[in-house]
């Protein structure tokens, strides 16, 4: 390949075979990309407080974050292959998820088990706030895929969620 094509191959946009008009694209693209920056954030303070839970609840809580962090990582490559599909595109590097992510990241020495979990569980709920308004985004431009996909995110979010909640209740 000569550099001549090289330069405008790099020019071209990935453009992406779709039915969705431009603007579908461009806004449920980004959306998607704020969902991913926010389940990575989500992911990497749900495996910060796996490795430094601590406490007679030890192994419980070890096992139950490993579950959820292995369930929250398992969203991301289908997150952005979507934005894809749809002819978006999505995060490049930390430092892009680090301008994009809304949930809050967590760099304190100790925190204990209860704050862990009760900060995982509000940042569950803050994060199935964020996939509703997605899915009336999605559903608004007649994006089906990702609104069902979505439905299933939201379900699985929601059950970590409830999870967390009982874990921390307190008996009566």
């Amino acid at each position: 390949m000569d550099t001549t094509t090289t330069a405008r191959n790099r020019k071209l946009a990935l453009a992406t075979p779709t039915d969705l008009g431009a603007e579908a694209t461009r806004d449920i693209a980004a959306a998607l990309t704020a969902l991913l920056a926010d389940v990575f954030a989500l992911y990497i303070k749900t495996k910060n407080f796996h490795w430094h839970v601590s406490g007679p609840h030890f192994r419980d809580y070890h096992l139950m974050l490993d579950e959820q962090g292995e369930q929250i990582f398992a969203m991301t490559d289908d997150i952005a292959e979507r934005a894809r599909k749809i002819g978006g595109t999505t995060i490049r590097s930390i430092g892009h998820i680090a301008r994009v992510q809304r949930l809050l990241d967590n760099d304190a020495d100790f925190v204990t088990p209860d704050d862990m979990l009760a900060e995982l569980r509000e940042d569950n709920l803050q994060l199935v706030e964020m996939m509703r308004q997605l899915h009336t985004l999605t559903s608004s431009h007649n994006d089906h895929a990702t609104t069902s996909i979505l439905e299933n995110w939201i379900d699985e979010t929601e059950r970590r969620a409830w999870f967390l909640f009982e874990t921390t209740r307190r008996a009566r």
